[in-house]
């Protein structure tokens, strides 16, 4: 074996000798080290429809074949945490969008009563945060944040940079100590949350608009005073499992503009870019408190699993019955 074939061997033993030791077991590294991205293979992100009242990052969305969420950098912009966390202990998370001259970026529009949305969920995707951070003058923006259990999280910076388009950068947090990865939560259509039902019904359709309708309920009744929150009577995120590709829509119509009342439905309108799962949280206000409700929906068809190949048996002869052992 010659030496540049010694070599690619070694590198590549090295590889997966460390990509199997992400898998399980103890989370230990840099907070906000980039995730691994395993999305090349994934269906891109189709171009979603404009609809009245959503869909406010079409525009950007349409430029590129990568959904959101996937990437710590685009567009010169980059999502840089500052702050290492400790699972269980508040903490004030700190961090910086640094813009194309490499420098915090100051000037932000307001979108949905804020310049900038942080999400924060767990890349199991048991649990979700929606968190809004303040910005001090020098372009550092920070919040009070909590994880709870060691393990891998996944934060995502939603925002539109002054005279610029809508962007969603994500990047990992890690979180020291001995964790196990939940499985997915079943299908559900139904969510229980401080005495409050959600039901949703419709069907999530790979590069379609897909019509979702949320109907919120509490003790059985109906509930038709729905309080406006982030300009709206109910927000949502999607996520789709696995690479966790983010998509952030909002519902038709909005409070105020005649014809979209307070409850108790409220209608969105997605579009997911592949088959697959989908991790859907809602966030809505009543009673002058936020409260998050969690589904897990199906999308499209999935792949049939092809049965298992028999074992052949084994002849006198000490061959199986396909002729050859090995």
């Amino acid at each position: 074996m010659n030496t540049a074939t010694k070599l690619g061997s070694y590198v590549l033993g090295l590889a997966v000798v460390f990509g199997g030791a992400l898998g399980v077991g103890k989370v230990v590294g840099p907070v906000g080290a980039p995730a691994a991205e395993d999305h090349a293979a994934m269906t891109p992100m189709a171009t979603p429809t404009a609809t009245a009242g959503h869909g406010e990052h079409t525009a950007e969305q349409a430029k590129s074949d990568t959904p959101g969420g996937l990437q710590v950098s685009e567009n010169g912009y980059t999502f840089n945490p500052l702050t290492t966390i400790k699972a269980g202990e508040p903490t004030d998370f700190r961090f910086t969008v640094t813009g194309p001259d490499g420098k915090p970026v100051t000037g932000y529009q307001v979108e949905h009563d804020k310049k900038l949305h942080l999400i924060v969920v767990s890349r199991d995707l048991g649990s979700f945060q929606h968190l809004h951070p303040e910005m001090a003058p020098d372009g550092i923006w920070s919040v009070k944040l909590t994880l709870e259990a060691p393990g891998a999280y996944r934060a995502f910076a939603d925002f539109a940079p002054t005279g610029g388009s809508g962007l969603t950068l994500g990047t990992d947090l890690l979180v020291d100590g001995d964790y196990a990865p939940r499985a997915l939560p079943e299908v559900s259509r139904t969510a229980e949350v401080d005495g409050y039902t959600l039901t949703l019904d419709g069907e999530l359709t790979p590069g379609q608009s897909s019509r979702l309708t949320l109907k919120v309920s509490k003790d059985g009744k109906p509930v038709t005073d729905l309080q406006p929150y982030l300009g709206a009577y109910g927000h949502l995120v999607a996520l789709r499992a696995r690479d966790l590709a983010y998509l952030h829509v909002h519902p038709d119509g909005e409070p105020g503009d005649g014809t979209t009342t307070a409850g108790p439905e409220i209608v969105f309108y997605a579009q997911v870019p592949s088959v697959g799962d989908y991790r859907l949280f809602l966030d809505f206000q009543h009673d002058g408190k936020v409260r998050t409700a969690d589904f897990t929906l199906g999308a499209g068809e999935r792949p049939a699993i092809p049965a298992p190949t028999p074992t052949p048996t084994p002849t006198s002869s000490g061959h199986g019955d396909d002729g050859h052992s090995h």
